[in-house]
């Protein structure tokens, strides 16, 4: 009957433990449009589905990435931060296992003659101290009734994959930081070549002018605005090596490499793309970014805390035993049996006052699980926000871009044209510098909504989920 009786103890505290005493809270439905920016579904995989070799195809940009991939800091130290959270993830498994100690120990002790323990010890031992000598191990154990020990291993393992999403994260990112870096070096190399290009003509137009000057056929202001005009475009030369000297160490820093040049032969209007780039279905697209899976684990995590702290509140449930060999005199530690020794005990630990603190704790806890709730909310609608932002960015752009491009165009014709008529005295020298003047800066413009576009659709990759296969 005894052994009936602790066969269905032991039961109960397994079918006890195999329920939860808090209920979870499911990561709320994605709420995702039918398609970004109401456009019809093409692809229902999209570019964020490609690797990032098979997206950048320029040999220059695919070697910065990987450079930066393998070697940079902020990388290394997500790396380090996954194998953390390994080490955690398979300490957290022994969790169930009962604790074990190994202690040995040797105690003298001299008491007073005159005391209650020097009298007995002289009268029954016949020496004036007491030896005592102890060898043995200890055994704990707590029942894990209200699943505390598996809300701790659900956390880890929770963590340790926000670590990999972390990291995901990052990857995507530190993609688009290298493209655009590496565009905004290829637009520089592309204005200092309309800076180079506009001296040139500049300067033909100046020995024009100092000609006229000369035959008396314009005065000193005319040689002084064409001057100007030459120095203008003369001041952009340095601004813009300085500024291709920055953003190249800026690309090597970023790929964990000393400051250096980065040696390219690629022009900028030679980087393509598809014309057609597809988000994508955006419920897929929300489920592949990294920060959306890492905010639904922060609301695992936050289930956990909740269960933890409540089982907190409920009995905990110990068993503990210890055993070895314990003697008064060296010689008889191995006599064995007489010198062995054990104990079994088994206890039930009720909180009953804590200061109300584990009260409050499961209370903060809760609140923080809401909190983690709205967290997710956000990061989806920012996800989608990201998309639809790139998406916009792109379509404006290339027309934008399309508008440079004529204007450019325009007033390179306008320029020769009023090049020729000042040659043949058709035309005044402010015509000829006004001309000058603008297509030089349509031409730096027209490099820079270039640009803008490329980075753009960087950004559309990114935001896709891009970049973390």
């Amino acid at each position: 009957m005894k052994n009936y009786n602790r066969l269905l103890i032991i039961g109960l505290l397994f079918t006890i433990a195999g329920c939860k005493i808090s209920k979870d809270i499911p990561a709320p439905k994605l709420e995702t449009p039918v398609a970004f920016n109401d456009e019809a579904v093409k692809d229902t995989a999209g570019i964020g589905t490609l690797q990032w070799r098979s997206f950048f195809h320029d040999e220059v940009l695919q070697a910065l990435i990987d450079s930066t991939l393998r070697r940079n800091f902020d990388m290394r130290i997500a790396l380090k931060n996954i194998e953390e959270a390994q080490i955690i993830v398979r300490q957290s498994k022994w969790n169930n296992v009962p604790a074990l100690d190994f202690s040995a120990g040797a105690t003298k002790s001299i008491p007073s003659k005159h005391s209650l323990n020097g009298l007995t010890t002289s009268q029954f031992l016949g020496t004036n101290h007491i030896e005592d000598y102890s060898a043995g191990a200890s055994l704990s154990w707590e029942a894990d009734i209200w699943g505390k020990i598996r809300e701790t291993n659900k956390a880890a393992l929770a963590a340790y994959l926000q670590s990999d999403e972390a990291r995901k994260t990052l990857q995507t990112n530190l993609i688009a930081s290298v493209s655009k870096g590496y565009f905004n070096l290829l637009m520089l190399d592309e204005q200092l070549r309309v800076a180079q290009r506009n001296l040139m003509l500049m300067d033909s137009t100046l020995r024009i002018v100092n000609v006229q000057y000369d035959a008396g056929q314009v005065t000193s202001l005319a040689v002084q605005q064409a001057q100007a005009q030459q120095l203008t475009a003369t001041e952009l030369i340095p601004q813009l090596e300085q500024e291709i000297a920055l953003q190249e160490n800026a690309l090597h820093i970023l790929a964990g490499q000393q400051p250096g040049t980065v040696h390219r032969h690629t022009i900028l209007d030679e980087i393509r793309f598809p014309k057609e780039l597809s988000a994508g279905l955006p419920s897929a697209v929300i489920r592949r970014r990294p920060d959306v899976r890492s905010a639904e684990l922060d609301l695992v995590i936050a289930n956990t805390k909740v269960g933890i702290n409540k089982a907190q509140m409920y009995p905990a449930f110990r068993i503990t035993a210890s055993g070895g060999i314990n003697a008064l005199k060296a010689s008889d530690w191995f006599s064995i049996p007489g010198s062995l020794f054990g104990v079994v005990g088994a206890s039930v630990l009720q909180p009953l006052l804590q200061h109300k603190e584990l009260s409050t704790q499961y209370k903060i806890a809760g609140i923080e699980r809401e909190k983690s709730v709205i967290l997710f909310r956000q990061t989806v609608l920012k996800a989608i926000g990201e998309v639809s932002d790139a998406m916009v960015k792109i379509e404006k752009l290339k027309r934008q871009h399309m508008i440079a491009a004529k204007r450019v165009a325009t007033l390179r014709q306008a320029t020769a044209n009023a090049s020729s008529l000042f040659q043949n005295g058709m035309a005044n020298y402010l015509e000829v510098i006004t001309a000058q003047g603008n297509v030089l800066q349509s031409e730096l413009d027209l490099a820079s909504v270039k640009r803008q576009e490329l980075s753009a659709i960087a950004d559309l990759y990114r935001s896709l989920g891009g970049g973390t296969n």
